[in-house]
């Protein structure tokens, strides 16, 4: 049965009414990101019956990677984490470069290992890694900011990373994209619990999407390793490069690079994480987005970025970013309206 039909013997209102209190956790930790905290947050302080807690390592005030401090955090008991409903593990952008913060695994364990065995687990951003360093993740579909997704998968193999959703649900756990996804992530919790009719009244209040269009890749700007090892394919890349709207594909980038087509595809699979057709639609789609932004009309950009002509354009666009060439220029041209 769906929202839907749950909706229909009681409102929403009556609901949280009658719903017992919903413990969500906090894990905060020394340079986390306040929005990963403070999103979610707030969804879920506009809906009645939940109780937000926060937890860190060491207890107190915590200082946030914007300066601002998180006051009043307390470090978990026994009781604390069996009587959480849901733990929140927010990131951070000194997650994964940096080393782990001090106990934040320890208590992360400790929170997860004590809490009921069906209740939720979730993540905002690079919080992924924390669930993905202590093995919760493996075998199991999560995603992260799209920074961080190629990462993620190198660093813990075992984990199916969705590149390109704004949060996924795979039993008990939930793992969400960047910053502002955590808000996403927190309407989910909120339809889970109280039906979509709870859900987008808040997401109505708060001026957001209940559920956005596109997923992740309408973000990225250039998501492409930067750095090449291989010879052959650092050759095969810089004869793209100079003339990006030549005819090329990967029978003749082998052909000039002296290998097979087979060799070629292995090559650029091991250095780039991808075909060489896709890199070469990658960066093609890069050079467009630039153009557009740049304000070259729809067709100059298709013709300069090597698609051709507006119909190959657009196809790309939304078979990668989920939207028209026209409406990623109305998104993310400029913050002011159109005359």
């Amino acid at each position: 049965m769906g929202h839907g039909s749950r909706l229909m013997r009681s409102t929403p209102w009556e609901k949280w009414h009658s719903a017992m209190t919903r413990k969500v956790g906090f894990l905060i930790f020394p340079g986390v990101t306040l929005m990963d905290v403070s999103g979610p947050a707030e969804v879920l302080s506009r809906a009645p019956g939940y109780d937000i807690v926060r937890f860190s390592p060491q207890g107190g005030t915590v200082e946030t990677s914007s300066g601002f401090a998180i006051a009043e955090t307390a470090q978990p008991s026994l009781v604390d984490a069996a009587s959480l409903d849901t733990l929140i593990i927010p990131g951070a952008d000194l997650l994964p470069d940096q080393p782990w913060p001090d106990g934040l695994l320890d208590t992360a364990q400790f929170l997860i290992s004590n809490m009921p065995g069906t209740h939720r687990i979730a993540s905002v951003c690079t919080g992924a890694f924390v669930l993905a360093e202590l093995g919760l993740l493996d075998g199991r579909q999560a995603t992260t900011h799209w920074r961080n997704t190629r990462e993620l998968a190198k660093r813990y193999p075992k984990i199916k990373v969705d590149h390109d959703t704004l949060h996924v649900h795979d039993g008990r756990f939930i793992t969400s994209a960047g910053i502002t996804a955590g808000i996403d992530l927190a309407l989910s919790l909120v339809e889970e619990d109280h039906g979509a009719a709870t859900a987008r009244t808040i997401a109505q209040d708060m001026v957001v999407f209940m559920q956005r269009p596109g997923g992740q890749s309408q973000f990225v700007s250039h998501d492409i390793p930067t750095t090449v090892n291989n010879s052959i394919v650092r050759k095969a890349m810089d004869i793209f490069n100079a003339d990006p709207q030549g005819h090329h594909s990967l029978a003749s980038l082998a052909n000039s690079v002296a290998v097979s087509p087979r060799h070629l595809g292995r090559l650029f699979q091991q250095e780039m994480g991808m075909s060489p057709g896709r890199w070469i639609e990658k960066m093609r789609l890069y050079t467009a987005q630039e153009l557009i932004l740049e304000g070259y009309s729809i067709t100059a950009a298709a013709r300069h970025s090597g698609f051709g002509n507006d119909e190959n354009l657009r196809r790309s666009f939304e078979r990668r970013i989920h939207m028209s060439p026209t409406e990623y220029r109305a998104r993310f041209g400029t913050t002011f309206p159109e005359n």
